[in-house]
């Protein structure tokens, strides 16, 4: 019968393989009861060994802190900007888009071309999109108003959510600071994951742009499933079994 450090070690070499186990595979594996592995999962968290979470654990620790928006413009620079090159790809003649808030979708913001594009409209909660976009002449810019939240550039409250509910959009380009396969997708502020939601009920086509580093995080506030949303553009970090994961709850996943 496999001893306790044996089991211990096949947990982290399954951890380092997959960056990820659940508590059903390794009864399975091992041949023991749920009640033993979550005691050697407890065991192994306290040495700091792995993090545990719903049902199993994670490499990564999955919950996300809420950095300034200067700080995380300088984290996966070379992702964002792929993420944003394709997402800029997706905008057509005679849209009317909402941009939510983030370094990732400020990256889309960079590489917005309103030429070929006519009568584009853009309707964004974030200072520095507007700021971006504001030097072209072609593009017609909405600012949403409301609360400043300094983290992010960008404003939330229930004025900017009122001020929604007159518009129907094409598309919605929504960053997020966590994308749990349980849970869902998720922001460090609650105020904003209810500003993301009116964005996605107003919104023919919801897209998020997502770095990699994103996948396995949880945020505090869940703005959304993945029933809710039509598209994900990320980049050659996410796992095969997260990709196959959202393919099968019929969401698009373009890698760049």
């Amino acid at each position: 019968m496999i001893n306790i450090t044996e089991r211990h070690q096949h947990i982290i070499n399954k951890l380092q393989q997959k960056g990820q186990v659940t508590v059903l595979d390794l009864c399975d594996e091992l041949s023991v009861s749920s009640v033993t592995i979550r005691k050697d999962l407890k065991l192994l968290e306290d040495k700091g060994l792995l993090f545990r979470t719903h049902g199993g654990a994670t490499q990564n620790n999955p919950y996300t802190i809420d950095r300034p928006v200067n700080e995380k413009e300088h984290m996966q620079i070379n992702e964002k900007h792929r993420i944003g090159v394709a997402a800029a790809k997706l905008i057509e003649a005679n849209d009317s888009i909402l941009i939510a808030s983030g370094t990732t979708v400020m990256s889309l913001a960079k590489n917005i071309q309103p030429v070929p594009l006519k009568n584009l409209t853009v309707i964004t909660a974030a200072l520095n999109v507007a700021l971006e976009l504001i030097r072209h002449p072609e593009i017609e810019i909405m600012q949403l108003g409301g609360l400043l939240r300094r983290s992010s550039s960008s404003v939330t409250g229930p004025y900017a959510e009122s001020v929604l509910s007159d518009f129907s959009c094409s598309k919605l380009f929504l960053g997020v600071d966590g994308i749990d396969l349980e849970f869902g997708l998720t922001t460090t502020n609650v105020m904003e994951a209810h500003l993301n939601r009116q964005m996605i009920n107003i919104s023919q086509k919801t897209i998020v742009l997502a770095d990699s580093s994103k996948f396995g995080k949880r945020g505090f506030g869940r703005i959304c499933g993945f029933e809710d949303i039509d598209q994900i553009i990320t980049d050659k970090g996410i796992s095969d079994h997260t990709y196959k994961a959202l393919q099968g709850m019929g969401v698009k996943v373009t890698i760049v």
